[in-house]
């Protein structure tokens, strides 16, 4: 008998540069923050409370929870603290929201594709610094 799963509890995306993701994630998505690393000087007793973010952040929305995870080694080779993943794709309500999208992404200087029409609704793909692929889906009116 399979394992009865209903949903996804989280999303943890490796990074190198936890500065750099988070100025990324918090200008495109601008998320809420739902636990992040305590500052350097944090006593030894919050630190190891807040082991299991990593030096990182974990942000939630309306979806669910997504963290970012500053572990990526140099080099790097494959292992589970590896950068990637195939893409990850963030649901919006409707095809304008994908237009609204494109706005803010120009407006923040990141690369993006087109909106592209994939049959089942819409979608617009764009990179993150690390170059995870990200992707905005939308869906198609109902007729």
């Amino acid at each position: 008998m399979p394992v009865a799963a209903v949903d996804y509890a989280h999303l943890r995306l490796t990074v190198t540069d936890i500065a750099r993701s988070r100025a990324f994630y918090d200008s495109v998505f601008g998320f809420d923050v739902l636990v992040e690393a305590p500052p350097a000087d944090a006593d030894e007793q919050t630190k190891e409370q807040l082991a299991f973010v990593f030096g990182g952040v974990i942000y939630q929305f309306a979806g669910g929870v997504l963290g970012l995870r500053p572990v990526a080694p140099a080099g790097d080779r494959y292992d589970e603290n590896r950068v990637g993943l195939d893409h990850l794709s963030f649901a919006v309500p409707a095809r304008s929201d994908l237009d609204d999208a494109v706005e803010v992404l120009d407006g923040l200087g990141i690369a993006h594709e087109e909106i592209k029409d994939i049959g089942s609704g819409y979608i617009l793909e764009f990179r993150d610094p690390d170059n995870i692929a990200l992707e905005l889906t939308a869906p198609k009116p109902s007729a």
